[in-house]
């Protein structure tokens, strides 16, 4: 675990604050399917109420007041996970971000703006994603963000990018066989305002919740003995699995959850543009740049073959 824990510290976090506003620049940074099992499993109880939570605007290339604003500031403001391996992180030979979701972002500022790397990229805990938007201290987060009904109250989503489960991440013979009894008398960690924290309010199976900031800290908790397992997305686990060969996913996911891009629910143009980006991206099957992006950060730790999920609009 020690080296693992050496590449976790290397991720350092730059939070976003809540205070700031607008475009400041001091919490500025520089610079498909994951397998078979996810497909099949039930969705949470009452996650969702709504009918068709991942079905978006359509695809629209007209500009409009969000993406003047945009253009104006000449910077797309995104915010983005920097310690989730293989989809925002900081890699350590280099220092700068990549991963799956850093890729969709530099498309999106492309397509915007003409130049991928016109971003401003913004460090912001899994707490902070849906009130970044509401206060406009981003234009974006791309952050294996879950859409649901929930959320949709506050934010406006794209279409799926990206399909996923929750699962259970445990350190391997420690006698927890999944989301189940095993985890009686447990403790178990999840990020606060995800879905794995919805999970388990759900039901606990007579486990000991603790919530955290950030899902990585997470993983430093299980590493220093202070939590027994995790519940997280199963994509986000196999990366943390990758880095720490002590710890397992067990179990098959028990979620069907799709990613998307959230953003301001007053931002339609944007939405709509976000789809159009989307469409191109996922254009092309196996040569398509969603795939090429698989290909590079996802396919090495994700069982399966990695497929986009298809679109769905609501107009």
């Amino acid at each position: 675990m020690a080296g693992a824990c050496a590449v976790t510290a290397l991720a350092v976090l730059l939070p976003l604050a809540s205070g700031t506003t607008g475009r400041t620049a001091s919490a500025d940074l520089a610079g498909g399917h994951p397998g078979g099992a996810a497909a099949a499993a039930p969705a949470l109880p009452g996650a969702d109420t709504c009918k068709d939570p991942e079905a978006s605007l359509r695809p629209n290339g007209t500009d409009g007041p969000a993406i003047a604003r945009i253009k104006a500031a000449g910077k797309l403001v995104a915010g983005v996970d920097q310690n989730s391996f293989n989809w925002g992180y900081r890699d350590p030979a280099t220092g700068e971000l990549t991963g799956f979701d850093i890729d969709l972002v530099r498309a999106i500022a492309a397509d915007v703006l003409g130049d991928p790397d016109a971003v401003i990229y913004r460090a912001i805990p899994t707490s902070e994603r849906i009130p970044a938007l509401k206060e406009g201290r981003v234009d974006i987060v791309v952050r294996t963000m879950t859409i649901n009904c929930k959320r949709l109250e506050d934010v406006a989503f794209s279409t799926a990018y990206f399909e996923a489960g929750q699962q259970v991440l445990a350190p391997k013979k420690s006698g927890i066989t999944g989301y189940d009894a095993s985890l009686k008398g447990k403790r178990i960690c999840t990020a606060a305002g995800s879905t794995g924290e919805a999970a388990l309010r759900n039901e606990s199976f007579g486990s000991e919740t603790m919530t955290v900031p950030n899902q990585l800290d997470c993983l430093v908790r299980l590493q220093l003995g202070q939590v027994d397992g995790i519940v997280t997305d199963n994509a986000l686990a196999a990366g943390q699995a990758a880095q720490d060969p002590s710890v397992e996913l067990v179990g098959t996911p028990f979620t069907r959850e799709f990613y998307g891009v959230a953003m301001n629910k007053q931002s339609t143009d944007l939405v709509r543009r976000v789809n159009k980006v989307l469409e191109n991206y996922r254009a092309g099957g196996g040569g398509s740049a969603w795939a090429a992006s698989y290909e590079r950060h996802l396919r090495a730790d994700l069982r399966g073959t990695g497929v986009p999920p298809a679109p769905k609009y609501r107009d």
